[in-house]
């Protein structure tokens, strides 16, 4: 089944999926130096409104209703033992997509995938929310060669103005009583994080039973897909896939 929430489509055949939001400002593309798939596990890369092949669309500017939209895109792809991976602001929204899911009555997700972002109850939190438009700007140029290449200087104002709604969409985003999931919570730090410290992420453990993970790398060390998450990933799902 065709989405355009997907640059392709979930295999049919996987044993598994996991679906990656991008990172704050990112389309799907971001995660260009993934594998289509690992230990059985598709690796399905979302697209959101707002960016790249989807940029004549209106961004969402709370994770709230981006999570009610996702939740019923990824609604026919849920069929087969599945989670949602988020990095930094993208696994709050992943966190709502998963709360929405369980209270519709899709299939719950065999797991939720949190990487360097704290709880819901303790943000808004991170050195983007207090940045100007120029200092987002280095940032999306610093992100754009850590992924082998730099923007067109004409596309900087519009990628700016999405990473701008994302930010937005953070700085807004605190709840003090968060979901409990039915589904286990994995929170993946990493150790040269200097953005979010593994430390920070303690307060997972209110959003469902948390097991913490920690990693080599830094905060954009999960763009080149190291082997030591996509086994993580992979792990996690093999419980399910053998039931």
């Amino acid at each position: 089944m065709s989405s355009k929430w997907f640059l392709r489509a979930p295999a049919a055949d996987a044993e598994a999926r996991v679906f990656l939001i991008p990172y704050s400002g990112c389309g799907a593309t971001m995660y260009r130096r993934w594998p289509d798939s690992a230990g059985g596990v598709d690796l399905c890369p979302i697209q959101l409104p707002g960016r790249e092949n989807r940029m004549r669309e209106a961004a969402h500017t709370t994770y709230e209703s981006l999570a009610d939209a996702l939740a019923e895109a990824l609604a026919p792809h849920l069929d087969r033992p599945y989670a949602l991976f988020g990095h930094c602001g993208s696994a709050l929204a992943a966190y709502e997509t998963s709360v929405r899911l369980v209270q519709r009555g899709h299939p719950q997700p065999a797991a939720l995938f949190v990487s360097s972002e704290v709880a819901p109850q303790d943000g808004p939190y991170g050195r983007f929310l207090e940045m100007t438009d120029a200092e987002l700007a280095g940032e999306l140029r610093k992100l754009m060669l850590e992924l082998g290449g730099e923007p067109h200087p004409e596309l900087m104002d519009m990628l700016v103005g999405v990473l701008r709604i994302d930010v937005d969409a953070n700085k807004q985003y605190f709840v003090p009583d968060p979901v409990v999931l039915p589904c286990p919570v994995v929170a993946i730090g990493w150790r040269g994080d200097d953005g979010v410290v593994p430390s920070l992420m303690s307060g997972w453990t209110r959003c469902g039973k948390t097991t913490f993970e920690l990693l080599d790398g830094d905060h954009y060390s999960f763009l080149d897909a190291p082997e030591p998450l996509l086994s993580l990933l992979a792990a996690h799902l093999d419980g399910d896939r053998s039931r």
